[in-house]
């Protein structure tokens, strides 16, 4: 669990990427989940973006993306989540 500091610090590290992944009509799939979990381990921090023909709530698919890749909802900002997972690289510092 991440305290108010590291998300804070998350936040603003987060905030210059792009999304790498998008979220459309079918909703998460598994291949998506497997793209994210192997993101996550080479980057750490992403940026997961819900079109507009996504069927769920923004809310919804990043409690689904957390439980399944085991990483940390960082924000949810509009239709963009960001998610975090240490990985053994240790891009972050974690305050």
């Amino acid at each position: 669990m991440l305290s108010g500091k590291q998300k804070r610090f998350l936040r603003s590290e987060a905030h210059h990427l792009n999304a790498i992944f998008q979220v459309g009509k079918d909703g998460v799939s598994s291949n998506q989940v497997k793209g994210i979990c192997e993101a996550l381990d080479s980057q750490e921090l992403i940026k997961v973006k819900l079109l507009e023909t996504c069927p769920d709530d923004v809310r919804t698919v990043a409690l689904e993306l957390s439980v399944q890749t085991k990483a940390e909802v960082v924000q949810i900002i509009g239709h963009t989540v960001i998610l975090y997972k240490e990985s053994d690289k240790e891009i972050y510092k974690l305050p």
